[in-house]
C-alpha cells in the first residue's frame, strides 16, 4: 500500500527554516510520503483562525490523509501533543482547540497522546514541537506505524470557545465577524440554516441590505451580504475590501432581520 498523503498547516510563514525542517523530518521517517502545504500564513498564535481554516479545508481531502497542524502558542507547556482519528483522517498537533471545528465536520473517532519515543526525535526542543514531535509522528504513521502504539488514549480534548449567534426576538439574529479573508470579506458565525429565508443585514452601524446570491448582484464598490462557500453569512464589497471600506473587523456585530 502506498504511503498516505501528509498535509502541513502552520503559522510559521515562509521566511524562516521551520517548514523546511518539518518536511525534512517527515522525509527521514517516510521518504515515500507526498507532503502538501495547505497554508503557512495562519496569523501568528491565532488558534481560531487556524481552526476555521482546517474545518473548511480538511473535509475535501481523501480519507487516510495525515494532517499536521501547528498553531501552538502553548508549545512546551502541559498541553497534550495528540493524534486524532476523525472520519478516516488522521490529525496530528497540539491539543489546544485547533482541531475543534474540523472534528465537527469530520466526526471524532478516537485520540491518543503522543508518548512513544519512536514517534519523536531524540532531542526535543521545548519551543519546536512541530519539528521534534508532530512531524516525526506524521512520518512514523505514514511509514506504517500502528496508531495504538502512539501512546495512551488522550484525556478529554480541549474545545475551542467560539462565539455563537443569539436571537433577541423570533425575527432577529445577532452574530459577529469571526474571520477576515484575503479579499477583506468578513465571515460571520451566522449559518445558512439559521438565516432560514434570508433577511436584511446590518454590519456594525451600516445597513448592508438583503442577503444576495452572488457578488455580481450589486455594482462594483457596493457592499453586500451573501452566503459564502463555507455556508456562513459573509459581508463583502464587490471588487473591494469590506474590512477597509466598511471598517469591519473581528468581533464586529452583524444583525439580520428575517422580515
Amino acid at each position: 500500500m502506498t504511503a498516505p498523503a501528509v498535509t502541513l498547516t502552520t503559522d510559521f510563514g515562509w521566511r524562516d527554516p521551520y517548514v523546511a525542517a518539518m518536511k525534512g523530518v517527515i522525509a527521514s521517517f517516510c521518504p515515500e510520503a507526498a507532503v502538501t502545504d495547505l497554508s503557512h500564513c495562519i496569523g501568528a498564535q491565532r488558534i481560531t483562525e487556524g481552526a476555521l481554516f482546517l474545518a473548511a479545508a480538511l473535509p475535501w481531502w481523501p480519507r487516510r490523509t495525515i494532517h499536521v497542524a501547528v498553531v501552538d502558542p502553548g508549545v512546551g507547556s502541559s498541553r497534550q501533543p495528540v493524534v486524532i482519528w476523525a472520519g478516516g483522517h488522521i490529525l496530528v498537533g497540539p491539543d489546544n482547540g485547533l482541531f475543534t471545528l474540523a472534528l465537527e465536520s469530520l466526526g471524532f473517532e478516537t485520540a491518543r497522546r503522543i508518548e512513544n519515543p519512536a514517534c519523536m526525535l531524540a532531542d526535543i526542543s521545548p519551543t519546536f514541537h512541530g519539528r521534534d514531535v508532530f512531524a516525526p509522528t506524521a512520518g512514523w504513521l505514514a511509514a506504517g506505524g500502528k496508531g495504538e502504539e502512539v501512546g495512551p488514549l488522550a484525556e478529554e480534548l480541549v474545545s475551542l470557545d467560539m462565539p455563537t449567534p443569539h436571537e433577541p426576538d423570533p425575527d432577529t439574529i445577532v452574530g459577529e465577524v469571526i474571520h477576515i479573508d484575503h479579499f477583506g470579506n468578513g465571515r460571520t458565525n451566522i449559518s445558512r440554516a439559521q438565516l432560514k429565508d434570508g433577511g436584511r443585514v446590518r454590519a456594525g452601524f451600516r445597513d448592508i441590505g438583503p442577503v444576495r446570491a452572488t457578488y455580481s448582484d450589486v455594482e462594483a464598490g457596493e457592499a453586500l451580504a451573501l452566503i459564502g462557500s463555507t455556508g456562513h453569512l459573509e459581508i463583502a464589497v464587490r471588487n473591494g475590501s469590506a474590512a477597509q471600506t466598511l471598517g469591519i473587523g473581528l468581533g464586529s456585530p452583524v444583525r439580520v432581520r428575517r422580515k
